[in-house]
């Protein structure tokens, strides 16, 4: 087997196909030409035309991009201050823990804090905006909720925070990561082995984040819209329009996911900066409006809410905690968004993040318990105590900044779906998409199928709403089933990881907090809550059937060594009776394994007519860590007719299979493992050197007679139906131009027995006269027939 690296020095052409049979121009041989020992060879030549046509890509005689050369630089660059840091001694043990960081994967930068901000806390952000509106329109309006009522949500508020957020999600979770990625599939990765049932959990809760993140769009973008109603300029526009602020919303929406392509890494900088500026806002109309009232902490005492949670002054009762969980939506992008921006980011931001939230809480209920008796705010309609606590000059910058952090928290969701959808696809649980790497790391991606119908789904439910009062009926179910799901699977690594103490309490602590959760949640599975259980459960549904039918596929794959596949290969290559079906067949494959061959691409050769070939190609595609790797290794079983190619790509090449393949095909050749394969007539890819190539794709059916239970059979039609939604692989791997093959084979399950046919004989043809003789007899009654 040999490996190679681009050399960059030989300038190869991409492949046409251009027929079967002999019209390709390269050299053949029948049986005719063999009889009469005769040869035809083409000595002159090409005939090619000398000016080029066709702009066919090539091999580029340089070695990196300008991209690559740019990234190099920067590499070297952040090498050589490395190097001067390190031979400049740390000063005092500050200096030396601050190394340690930087040479950790806790390492912190500026830039990559800033992206963190935008990115990450856009969620948890907008809380403020709608947390306390909810708690007093639930207690029956500002005159009711007293002093007891405010500390007790207060407290509740807090200790939320900093269960779920900081304690579950910054200190526990951040710290088991699968190669740098968080969420709940990068945790179901990491914990699969110690049970198949596993993977139950894992697929809800990944289905529920993924509904999830469709409201969330929806639901903070449109409540920040709303609030330009309370500028008392707009207010007469918005009475005259009351579909104008859906319209703006529906617009923001649009422009939000048109923007994803240029990555996370430009629009987080973009959006780190204003959430820097939005959560100051937070901390400073928060210690505003507290004043000199400090007895307002007395709610950081947690007897508080436990008292007022079961209190008889308490009108909700236990739903209470459906309002106390608004606070800590956003805790689970966090974690989902670990990969984007890198866990030391999110620990040297969470506290400026945290600090301000608790600010603007507390500066809420410092307002409302100076404002309870007052009557000018008695029977207002949807009472905001977060706008309403502003001076009227600066209401119009909170309005500004609120619509600004709702667009920002969709990002968080959108940004996380994306790395769900990666990871879940990583599993086998999605069919592969099309993903892009904008940016320099490859935890920065951009999925667009998954965008657009992330898009086309938010934008259904904002006509379906209409308002964030009704979107927020639905808003925050799912995401509690996330939760709960992420706390078993967080015990049960703990429990493996010989912290069987800390595992149980762990789970006992916040299962107990999310179950509760998501029992008061339920109470809005009426008013709107169905439907984003309804939207888990098809999201669900997909992941399982792709999964199982997986299982079933795999369950017949076989494989065959050099021994079992060349004497078949062999006889076909020399048997001249047989005129060429192509130069060179290529069939795509996702087994890298290199010392074998699939049995679809064998009998692919065989079916029907035979595939003869001057060679035939198993070629493979994998995606590495590194950004630029591009490398190639060739088995060829000591034949110069059978090639197993895999190609390396790094995740920011675009895998232009066709031009590559032509340059393995020209370093073969220039090696003698490949024999020449001269063309004189005129191709597209105007590479004389080469001759035709023929991509195969080889697609699985089941067979009606398959011996299989109709679950599976049900998981293998729901299978092939996505695969047909999301897109042809011939579209990943550059091939559309080239006119490839697309092949359905029987999908080899075991078949069950079909019982025999009986054949029926015909009755004896009757003559003319026999026949008038019987049309002159009365009719008689026919025997039936068996």
């Amino acid at each position: 087997m040999l490996e190679r690296e681009e050399t960059g020095d030989v300038t190869s052409r991409t492949p046409s196909r251009s027929g079967e049979g002999n019209e390709t121009g390269t050299e053949h041989e029948t049986e005719s030409d063999r009889a009469g020992g005769t040869r035809l060879a083409f000595e002159q030549d090409s005939i090619l035309p000398q000016e080029s046509f066709t702009k066919a890509p090539r091999i580029s005689a340089k070695a990196r991009t300008r991209e690559e050369e740019d990234e190099l630089k920067r590499a070297r660059r952040e090498a050589q201050r490395e190097a001067a840091r390190q031979h400049t001694p740390p000063r005092g043990p500050l200096g030396r823990w601050w190394r340690k960081v930087q040479a950790s994967p806790d390492r912190i930068s500026l830039g990559m804090c800033i992206v963190a901000l935008g990115v990450v806390y856009g969620d948890i952000g907008t809380s403020p905006l709608y947390t306390f509106q909810t708690f007093v329109a639930g207690q029956g309006g500002i005159q009711r909720v007293d002093r007891a009522a405010v500390l007790g949500m207060l407290s509740l508020v807090f200790w939320s925070i900093t269960l779920i957020t900081t304690v579950k999600y910054v200190l526990v979770a951040l710290r088991i990561d699968n190669k740098g990625e968080g969420g709940i599939f990068a945790l179901y990765t990491l914990v699969r082995r110690y049970g198949k049932w596993l993977a139950i959990p894992a697929m809800l809760g990944g289905a529920a984040f993924l509904a999830d993140s469709v409201l969330t769009p929806a639901v903070s973008i449109s409540s920040a819209v709303e609030g330009l109603k309370t500028i008392p300029v707009l207010e007469p526009v918005f009475r005259e329009n009351g579909n104008l602020t859906m319209v703006i919303t529906f617009v923001i929406i649009l422009v939000l996911f048109a923007v994803q392509s240029r990555g996370t890494e430009r629009i987080g900088k973009v959006f780190g900066s204003v959430v820097m500026v939005w959560f100051a806002f937070l901390a400073v109309m928060g210690l505003y409006c507290i004043g000199n009232d400090w007895s307002i902490f007395e709610a950081l005492n947690p007897v508080y809410g436990i008292r007022f949670l079961f209190s008889p002054q308490n009108p909700v009762g236990l739903t209470i905690m459906g309002t106390v969980f608004l606070s800590t939506t956003g805790a689970e992008a966090l974690y989902s968004d670990m990969g984007h921006v890198g866990r030391g980011n999110i620990y040297a931001t969470w506290p400026f993040i945290n600090i301000a939230l608790v600010c603007n809480y507390f500066g809420q209920g410092a307002w409302i318990l100076r404002n309870k008796n007052n009557p000018a705010l008695q029977g207002v309609d949807g009472l905001n105590p977060f706008f309403q606590m502003m001076p009227t000059t600066v209401r119009y910058v909170a309005v500004i900044l609120s619509v600004t952090a709702g667009v920002i928290a969709s990002q968080a969701l959108i940004t996380g779906a994306f790395t769900m959808v990666s990871e879940a696809t990583g599993l086998n649980w999605m069919p592969h998409l099309q993903v892009r790497y904008p940016a320099r790391t490859r935890g920065q991606l951009y999925i667009p199928t998954i965008n657009w119908v992330l898009c086309v789904a938010t934008l259904t439910v904002l006509v379906l709403f209409k308002d964030s009062e009704h979107i927020s009926a639905a808003y925050g179910l799912a995401l509690t089933v996330t939760m709960i799901t992420t706390t078993v699977l967080l015990a049960d690594y703990l429990w493996h990881d010989k912290k069987r103490v800390g595992a149980v309490v762990f789970a006992v602590i916040f299962l107990a907090i999310q179950i509760l959760f998501f029992m008061a949640s339920m109470a809005k599975f009426m008013h709107g809550g169905w439907f984003t259980m309804l939207l888990t459960a098809a999201i669900l549904y997909i992941m399982y059937t792709w999964d199982q039918g997986t299982k079933v596929e795999r369950s017949q794959r076989r494989h065959m060594t050099a021994k079992e596949c060349l004497p078949a290969l062999d006889m076909l290559h020399n048997d001249f009776r047989i005129p060429y079906f192509a130069d060179n067949l290529v069939y795509l494959t996702s087994d890298a394994e290199m010392r074998r061959l699939d049995t679809d691409i064998f009998f692919s050769i065989f079916a029907n007519h035979p595939k003869r070939a001057r060679a035939w190609w198993a070629v493979s595609v994998q995606t590495t860590d590194a950004p630029y790797t591009r490398k190639y290794s060739v088995e060829n079983f000591g034949t110069n007719y059978l090639f197993r190619v895999r190609m390396k790509l790094g995740f920011k090449v675009d895998q232009n299979v066709a031009t590559y393949l032509h340059q393995i095909m020209h370093e073969l050749i220039d090696s003698g493992e490949l024999p020449k394969q001269p063309s004189i007539y005129p191709k597209v890819d105007e590479d004389p050197q080469i001759g035709t190539i023929t991509y195969v794709l080889v697609h699985k059916a089941l067979m009606p007679e398959s011996k299989i239970d109709s679950r599976g059979a049900l998981s293998l039609k729901v299978k092939y139906a996505i695969r047909k939604l999301a897109g042809s692989p011939i579209k990943w791997f550059g091939l559309a131009p080239y006119n490839p093959i697309v092949e359905v084979q029987p999908l080899f399950v075991s078949t069950r027995s079909v019982p025999k046919l009986t054949r029926v004989r015909l009755h004896p043809r009757k003559t003319k006269a026999s026949d008038h003789a019987q049309h002159t007899e009365q009719p008689q009654a026919q025997q039936p027939e068996e």
